[in-house]
């Protein structure tokens, strides 16, 4: 039992890692990548601009936590 947890907790850790947001956001963008897909759309950039949004709002939200601590 103790090798499952392990297990599941390695997984978790990958996936979801320092970020839960991202990880969520990626997660959307999956799902709606698949829904449209099965719709009959083509839906080959929906992950295309998920990872650019997603990369974009980490990069802000790194830089305005900063900004915040050396202004303090």
């Amino acid at each position: 039992m103790m090798y499952l947890k392990n297990f599941l907790l390695f997984w978790y850790d990958f996936i979801v890692g320092d970020d839960w947001m991202i990880a969520a956001g990626v997660d959307d963008g999956a799902v709606l990548s698949a829904a449209l897909a099965r719709r009959g759309l083509n839906a080959w950039w929906v992950m295309l601009v998920t990872v650019v949004v997603m990369l974009a709002a980490s990069l802000w939200r790194r830089r305005a936590g900063r900004r915040s601590r050396s202004s303090a």
